[in-house]
């Protein structure tokens, strides 16, 4: 579902009924940080597969009269006792996708209530109630929902917590299935009466140790006490006549815009869908995500910071060798499952916020009766001795969420983001490309059909997926300079569900749009 609107505030998230509930908390007064908030724990509820306050959150935030956005890094460490040659000795080569060992202290809530002092206007309570009354109440599975529970059924039904609480005897439920859990409603309810103590230190705090530490893993309760988010400031660069922040590492968002300074160093293409301007983002982003893949982590394991790889002579170095003709070798791509949420109030603050348990169903995990679904974000820490990204006990991983802000000279200036995983640095390349080089409103740059290099199904190092409603003479243009290309049909999950809410800062007239692909909206507030 999709709608494109225009006023003073909006909100756009990958579901309508989150949407509505952002959209009353504007009407009632709150602000942007409210409606982002109290929209991300209704999608907690509403898309147990792509999120939960047993994930991570990271938010950029812009105050109307701030020159330049601020950072919010919600992300959590790994336990302070994690031992990567304990996975070694077992046997792994890399990081398991399931189970303790995959669990990082959840950020999510921590970041709320830091965003929440500054700039939240109504009570954590109310923001907080919506999301309660959903999952105590329950809702219709819908059909995305459930297809995506029976693609994780059989890895469901090894946990049985998240079993009883998201299989229907067994089984993946059919759509329009009532999904409850009443017991994550009890966790939220403290949440909005007591604080983020209630989860970080209190009996909420108990069940996570339960589940992911001890006998079965790391964690402690002195990993959640110490836990804080860090407010940081934003990385940026000039794309044509446009300014693109993201945030610094452990954000992979410093590959969105090594993708996008590559690209500003071609003219762009006759048309959004020319294959000479798609080989140029592909080999962009091959290029970029190889820089990501060799130093990007915990910023303090790195031996280079993000200023150095954004230089112009390193960026003229990485693109040095591309060929209008050729392409060159990339890297397989991992899916991720999360949400983002853009909102621009009546008073102009606008927020970017994504949120995640990493991959479906997190670590299958649920935090004994709280119904939390725990985050696997650890297995995006790499087993490689000396890599940067290396498992370190007290270390943040190497982290796909990347919210993005974009400037537009003179023109339109808001959030902009995904789902994705990997996919979101190659989506963020493709929106800004529509909305800068070809003027797209936000409704056209979501609805067009997408590329994603590097098709984790198949092991060809040449791999580039195209969505079908992408015209042929693209699949000819890019398989003519050495692309594999495989096509796939609408809805594909990998594609990404991308959310843009804009405010011309002429008019002050607000416009956004939410990803076709989704059951999201736009809403005005």
């Amino acid at each position: 579902m999709q709608q494109a609107q225009t006023g003073n505030g909006m909100i756009a998230t990958p579901h309508h009924t989150a949407t509505a509930i952002g959209a009353s908390v504007l009407q009632e007064g709150g602000s942007a940080v409210d409606a982002a908030i109290a929209a991300n724990a209704a999608l907690t509820v509403l898309l147990p597969d792509q999120t939960s306050i047993g994930g991570d959150c990271f938010m950029m935030i812009w105050p109307p009269d701030e020159p330049a956005p601020t950072g919010l890094n919600g992300s959590g460490r790994v336990p302070a006792v994690a031992d990567p040659d304990a996975l070694r000795g077992q046997g792994y080569e890399s990081m398991p996708r399931f189970g303790p060992a995959t669990v990082t202290v959840p950020g999510t809530i921590h970041a709320w209530f830091s965003a929440h002092e500054r700039l939240g206007r109504l009570p954590m309570s109310r923001l907080l109630a919506p999301a309660s009354m959903l999952a105590r109440d329950g809702f219709p599975v819908s059909i995305r929902l459930a297809n995506a529970m029976s693609l994780s059924a059989a890895d469901l039904a090894s946990f049985p917590v998240a079993a009883s609480i998201f299989l229907d005897d067994g089984s993946a439920p059919a759509p329009g299935y009532p999904l409850a859990n009443p017991a994550l409603a009890n966790s939220l309810d403290a949440i909005g009466r007591e604080g983020r103590d209630a989860f970080y230190q209190g009996w909420i705090a108990d069940q996570i140790v339960t589940t992911a530490g001890g006998d079965n893993g790391w964690m402690s309760g002195d990993d959640l006490a110490t836990h804080a988010s860090s407010w940081d400031d934003p990385i940026s660069i000039r794309y044509r006549n446009a300014t693109i922040w993201e945030l610094p590492p452990n954000s992979q968002g410093v590959t969105g815009l090594l993708g996008l300074a590559m690209m500003d160093r071609e003219a762009a293409g006759a048309s959004w869908d020319d294959p000479a301007w798609l080989h140029v983002q592909i080999e962009a982003k091959k290029r970029a995500f190889a820089i990501r893949d060799r130093y990007l982590a915990d910023p303090e394991a790195m031996t280079v910071t993000a200023e150095d790889i954004l230089t112009d002579t390193a960026i003229d170095g990485m693109w040095s060798d591309f060929d209008p003709w050729a392409a060159t070798v990339g890297q397989p791509t991992l899916p991720g499952d999360t949400i983002f949420i853009g909102v621009i109030d009546g008073n102009g603050l606008a927020v970017s916020l994504i949120q995640s348990i990493f991959q479906a169903f997190g670590s299958g995990l649920v935090a004994g009766d709280t119904g939390i679904v725990l985050q696997n974000r650890g297995s995006y820490f790499s087993l490689i001795p000396g890599h940067p990204n290396e498992l370190a006990g007290g270390k943040r991983p190497l982290h796909t969420l990347m919210p993005g802000m974009i400037d537009i000279d003179g023109d339109r200036r808001g959030p902009l983001g995904t789902q994705g995983g990997d996919a979101q640095a190659q989506i963020h390349m493709q929106l800004a490309s529509h909305l800068v080089d070809f003027g797209m409103t936000p409704e056209k740059a979501l609805a067009r059909p997408r590329w994603f290099s590097g098709d984790g199904r198949h092991g060809d190092p040449f791999a580039v997926v195209i969505e079908a409603g992408m015209p042929q003479h693209v699949a000819f243009g890019l398989i003519e300079r050495g692309h594999a290309i495989n096509r796939v049909e609408p809805g594909w999950p990998h594609a990404g569900y991308a959310q843009i809410v804009l405010q011309d800062q002429s008019t002050g007239e607000v416009a956004g749009a939410a990803d076709p692909r989704s059951e999201g909206y736009a809403e005005r507030g």
